[in-house]
């Protein structure tokens, strides 16, 4: 299999790498960072697009790995019959691109993907949709070289797994950003997290996490409740947040008395 793939950060780079591992040829990489295209080209053998024009219907996909908000702007550009073109967002429709290609596909793996440490196995959950027989062909193709768990979701569904996604990773490691700046602020080791944190992902394996939830807003305690946020006057933003999450949970468990 043959493919184009436009972008040149995280994802782009994911790709390129596990594409080549599975013996697919780049034909072709553009960014307007010229210099990251001559790395990533480097890395995977491939030639080089200096416009946006250069980008040839002359493989059997074209990987838009940009920026969510920049699909639309860069497909404008695009004009293809032959390529399918995949775009890798999750939250963007596949009706994004509808007037570049008729053969369209979107492929989001959902995982959190950084050039630095690139994932080596295939346990990489991955949403999919096609709009065409020759489309659900080729993103199946691209998606077997890097995962065992694709799964069909249309856009509301991947619009919602988006929003879970950001609440479930995003936000737990802003949480743990926080605990290890007030480690740092007390002269504690942030390392003293690590065991409870990692407890909490093992009963998640087995277990629903509605039934593991622990902690004084899950037992009402609001003498400790308060305690803590007396500690956290002097940063309102985060007293706010662990007031946020703490309310939640208590009516998310009064609610399934």
């Amino acid at each position: 299999m043959t493919y184009n793939i436009i972008g040149t950060g995280n994802m782009a780079w994911f790709l390129a790498r596990r594409l080549k591992a599975a013996g697919y040829k780049c034909a072709g990489i553009y960014s307007r960072n010229a210099r990251a295209v001559t790395g990533l080209a480097k890395e995977v053998y491939a030639g080089s697009c200096g416009a946006i024009s250069d980008v040839k219907d002359n493989a059997d996909v074209c990987i838009l790995a940009v920026s969510d908000h920049a699909i639309e702007s860069l497909a404008s550009h695009i004009s293809l019959e032959n390529s399918v073109l995949i775009h890798t967002a999750g939250s963007i429709d596949i009706e994004a691109t509808a007037a570049s290609a008729p053969d369209r596909a979107v492929m989001w793996p959902v995982y959190s993907i950084l050039k630095a440490d690139i994932p080596l196995h295939r346990n990489i959950p991955c949403a999919w949709e096609a709009s065409s027989d020759k489309a659900r062909y080729h993103v199946s193709e691209i998606m077997n070289a890097f995962t065992d768990m694709k799964f069909e979701a249309k856009a509301d569904q991947r619009h919602w797994l988006h929003l879970t996604a950001v609440m479930s990773n995003n936000f737990i490691n802003h949480l743990m950003a926080i605990g290890e700046q007030v480690c740092k602020a007390q002269g504690l080791p942030f390392t003293m997290l690590q065991p409870i944190l990692q407890q909490t992902f093992d009963r998640m394996a087995v277990h629903s996490p509605m039934e593991v939830q622990t902690g004084p807003a899950r037992r009402g305690d609001m003498l400790t409740i308060n305690r803590h946020l007396n500690l956290l006057k002097a940063n309102p933003e985060w007293a706010a947040v662990y007031q946020a999450i703490s309310t939640s949970i208590e009516k998310m468990y009064n609610s399934n008395k």
